[in-house]
Formats: C-alpha cells, structure tokens, sequence
C-alpha cells in the first residue's frame, strides 16, 4: 500500500486504464484534483471546453468512435447540473463515460454550504444524476475510492454500455490514506454472451422456414462491431436489411441489401420491407414509435403476424414493445457467428426461396429512387434539402466522421445518407438532444485526429452551443460545422403546419416585428473567433466550400442557406396522442 491523496488515486487509476483524456471544466469543487492531474499531464489531457454540456457529448462521441471510455471532471452545483444533458443522451443511446462530478465536503453535509443540494438528504447531488446513468457512487472516504473506482469502470462496459457517475466530496480529493490502486477493469476486453444451444436451433428454424426476412440492425449492432459478420449473414442468405440511426454504416449504405431507416422518415423500401416481412430478425435495437410509426399496424410493421426474433445483450429491451417469437439474450456479434455457423449446416435452397421477395424489394427501391432522385439535382436558392444533402455525400470521404444534431436535417439525413463505415454516424437518437452533435464532433476529431470529423447541424442547435469554436481554436481541431439554416425551428414548425393547419407560433426566427427573417452571420461569427467561415447561398457554392474547408484542416463554419419550405416525404406515418396521425406521403399501410 501507498499514502496516496483521493486525487491521485483517481488519477493513477485512469492513467492506469489508458483514459487518454479528461474532459472537464474547473471549479471550486473539483480544484482539489487539478494538482493531481497535472502531475500526469504527459498521460491524460485535460481538455477544457466552455460549457460542461459540451464536455459530456464529447466524451459520449469519443466512445462512438472508439468503444473506449474516457472521463469528464466537473465541480459543485451548476457544473455538474450541466452534464446532466450530457449523461441522459449517453445513456439513452449506450454510450459510455465517466463522469465524475463533486461535492460539498463531507464535513459540511447537511450545513447547507455553497451549492449544496440538502432539502432531502445531505450532499444529495448523486440522486440528480440516478435516472441519467448506469450507475451511480458517492465514495466519502479515500479508503472507499479503489472499491467505487473498480465498480465504476467495469459498470460502465458490461452488458448494455452506458455512462456512471462517480460523485466526490471535496475534501476526498485531498484527504490521504493508505490504499491500493484497484485491479485493472474489463475496459480492453468485453464480455460477449452467446445464444443457448436451443436458441441457436430455434433460430436457424425460424430462418430456413421465412420467406419473406429482413434484419433490423441497430447501436447494439455497432458496439458488438457485428458490420462484417452481419453483411456476411445478409448476403450469404440474400436477407435486405433494415438500419435505425445508429445502426447505420454496419453494412453499407450503398450495398444493394441496405434499405436505409425505416418509419415516418424512413426510405419507402424499408417501410415496405418492414410491413410485408414474415420474419424480422432485430438485431440490437429497441422499437422505439420513430422506427415503429408510433406502432401503428401496417404502417412500419405488422406484428405479430409477422415472426419476430429479437436479439439484445439487454434483457430489459425484449418484448418492450413487440412481443417476440424467439427472445434471445446475447451480444449481437456472438450471435450472428453462431447464426452463420449454423445455417452453414443447411441446404443453398433456402437463399433461392427468398428469391422472389429480393425481386419485389428491388422493385421498391426502383420506385423510391425514380420519384426522389431528380430533386438531387434541383439547382434554386436557396438549396434544395436533398441537393445538399447529395451534394455532401459525394464530396465528403467514405472515412469522414459525421455528426448530427437533433432537427429537421436530421430526417433528410435519416432518409437519404448512405454511411459507408460503421462508428462514423453519431446521432442522439433516443434523447435527441440539442447541442450533442454541435459538440460531440469536438470528441470525434480528438478519437481520429486522421479522419475528417464533420457536424451537420440545425441554425437553432448551433446557436445553444457557439462556444465549440473556441473550443476547436484553442486545441486546433480541425472540424467543420455545416450549418443548416433555414431561419427556423423548422422540426417543430412543420409539426405546426402539418397538425394545427398552419397556425405557426414560437418557430421561426424574426427580427422585431418587421417579419424579416434574421440569423447571425455564422461565418463572420466564426472568423471572429479564429476560424474559417463561408457563406453558401448558391448550389455552385457548397461543393467547393466543403472542399477548401476540408483541405485547410482548420475549424471552420460553412453557412448553408436551405429551403424550408421542402419538407422530408413520409413513408411512414408518427403520431402525438391525441392528435390524429398523417398518413404516408409516398406508400401506403398495408395489413396481411
């Protein structure tokens, strides 16, 4: 045993654990650690964004890109009340980091000191942030450090991934004791549980049986690393697969199997795929109403009609919302091998059975491409929502790194972006948090300083967070945001036209009472602040804007003025109850 300070405990350890960074802010609360980082600072970075939020998102997109975690420090109160956002998105969508936030000392509990939370439990901070995590620990003496540490680390990885929160009293980070460094976790080496032997054989049954399967992939899919032996299972059986957001890129987009998202902003052929299926086989994903069309029968999917094995490392997520054929607990990679290993066993003839339905989904896609594909080309300013988003799927690599905010771009990126490599499109998907893809591309870059990280983000989600420019300047990352300005909170204005005939409210952006519409210029704001910033108004202007932004390897803001009078065509419906739900712009339900 060494004397060691709770601060460098907490320190040796991630240095310990290979945590390259620590992304945090400082305060009163949290001045105790510092000192103790600093002593490492050849091992961790310390990375200082100007907003805790902002530090929360980039950790939650480091793991994305890598599926390791790092760690982010903030202090008493507000601090750490900021990264709450931060925990929620990561937990909603299961991505891991730790998040160590401080208190009060100990000393001073239930004294009502600075920013103490008391009214119904001493230092109560650690409740806060109970719904938001995996885990939370409130370790109060140094000797209790090594034991939460362990716990921590370990809980943050196993099973179904996710953030924890380790909550320490001030006076633990400079307090001594006589303690041990704990045993290196199970960050470098995940646990991969595989499906029964009975399982596996009711599988492969439900398998040679359909004639009619699809596989829905999803973030379980992505965290097993499953890409390759999911594309192998689609084209060895000649199974379309279906993506949600974050499943995206395990097989690629522009594969012919790959029919994209499905739902109220889903592409055609996979709400068709979906609703005419006799087996789906999910793979690591959830039901939620988006990729489900609020549940609605016929609309996404036709359960339980249709056969339903569902496969998640989390046992929670089974039946949720669809009562499966076959349930089975397991990594989604593990699975799938098992799978291929055992259809292996079976006859070709199965592949040549679904033969007749691979033909009706190419007819699908034939039809979805024919009535989209000449609005690709639409030359207007400002810019067509699909021109741009064409546009960029051209000139940005097949290794670029993308992410996106919560909007309206969002659902013409979900309905038409084909991502070519898995872990390179981050998304806050189930909380759909304003601000993660502003910010979390500051991770991204720091995860593959090689790869081109770009943000595609709304006018109304740049705004909440501007302070990453200073963030990308001061650390010189080369990120570019690509701003989405239609002058609106357009996702929720088109909700206003669609569902309350047009009565627009609290939406758009207007200066004074003149109606005329007003943004900041976000390019000069950008050059204001030590970096690049165009202006793109026309469609001959963005190909080259991207191009020079991403040869500078500078941070830069490219202005895009888009069309927000175009609006993604639905091929599923969504419903918030009681309004009534829309049907199908492009197809229609149908119900065996």
């Amino acid at each position: 045993m060494a004397t060691m300070k709770g601060g460098e405990l907490i320190a040796r350890t991630l240095v310990q654990e290979q945590v390259p960074y620590v992304f945090g802010i400082c305060g009163h609360g949290n001045v105790g650690i510092l000192d103790a980082l600093y002593d490492v600072r050849d091992r961790i970075r310390l990375v200082s964004p100007r907003h805790e939020q902002c530090a929360g998102h980039m950790a939650d997109a480091y793991y994305r890109v890598t599926h390791r975690p790092v760690a982010t420090l903030t202090s008493t109160g507000p601090g750490s009340a900021n990264l709450v956002m931060s925990c929620i998105t990561a937990l909603s969508d299961s991505s891991a980091f730790l998040a160590i936030t401080s208190n009060v000392p100990t000393g001073q509990h239930n004294r009502a000191p600075f920013q103490e939370l008391y009214k119904h439990n001493q230092a109560d901070f650690a409740q806060v942030m109970r719904p938001v995590v995996k885990r939370a620990f409130q370790p109060t003496r140094v000797d209790m450090l090594p034991l939460a540490l362990r716990q921590a680390m370990d809980t943050m990885v196993t099973g179904r991934p996710g953030p924890v929160n380790l909550d320490i009293p001030y006076n633990v980070y400079q307090e001594e004791d006589d303690v041990e460094l704990p045993p290196p976790s199970h960050m470098g080496r995940m646990h991969r549980p595989g499906a029964s032997d009975d399982d596996l054989a009711a599988a492969v049954e439900l398998l040679a049986a359909a004639r009619r399967p699809v596989l829905f992939i999803g973030h379980g899919a992505t965290l097993s690393e499953a890409g390759p032996e999911i594309t192998a299972l689609a084209e060895r059986w000649g199974i379309p697969v279906i993506t949600s957001p974050n499943g995206m890129g395990c097989i690629r987009g522009d594969h012919p199997l790959a029919l994209g998202f499905i739902g109220r902003n889903g592409a055609y052929p996979a709400n068709q795929a979906g609703r005419h299926a006799d087996l789906v086989i999910t793979l690591g994903t959830r039901f939620d109403d988006r990729s489900s069309s609020s549940w609605h029968p016929g609309y996404s999917w036709n359960f339980p009609a249709t056969k339903l094995l569902h496969v998640d490392i989390d046992p929670q997520e089974l039946g949720r919302n669809y009562p499966p054929t076959l349930g089975v607990i397991a990594d989604v990679r593990t699975f799938v091998r098992q799978l291929v290993q055992a259809l292996a066993q079976r006859p070709d003839a199965a592949a040549a059975a679904t033969a007749p339905w691979r033909e009706s989904v190419a007819g699908w896609q034939g039809e979805w491409e024919s009535f989209v594909r000449p609005h690709f080309g639409d030359s207007t300013s400002p810019l067509r929502p699909e021109f741009v988003v064409g546009t960029l799927q051209k000139v940005l690599p097949d290794d670029v790194i993308l992410t996106l905010d919560s909007g309206v771009h969002h659902n013409w990126f979900m309905q038409f972006w084909q991502a070519r490599r898995p872990q390179s499109m981050l998304n806050s998907w189930g909380y759909s948090s304003m601000g993660f893809g502003v910010c979390g591309v500051l991770g991204a870059a720091l995860a593959a300083p090689d790869r081109p990280c770009v943000s595609v983000c709304g006018d109304g989600g740049f705004t909440m967070a501007p302070y990453v420019l200073c963030t990308a300047v001061e650390y010189e990352l080369p990120v570019v945001w690509i701003v989405w300005n239609n002058f609106a909170w357009a996702a929720i204005r088109d909700i206003q036209y669609g569902l309350f005939d047009g009565r627009e409210i609290g939406t758009a952006f207007y200066k004074g009472a003149s109606g005329e519409r007003y943004n900041p210029d976000f390019a000069a704001w950008a050059r204001a602040c030590g970096a690049e910033g165009y202006t793109v108004t026309r469609p001959q202007e963005l190909a080259p804007a991207v191009e020079q932004a991403l040869k500078r390897r500078r941070p830069c803001v490219i202005d895009v003025h888009v069309d927000a009078e175009v609006r993604p065509p639905s091929t599923g419906t969504w419903q918030l109850p009681p309004i009534p739900y829309k049907e199908p712009v492009y197809g229609k339900p149908w119900r065996p």
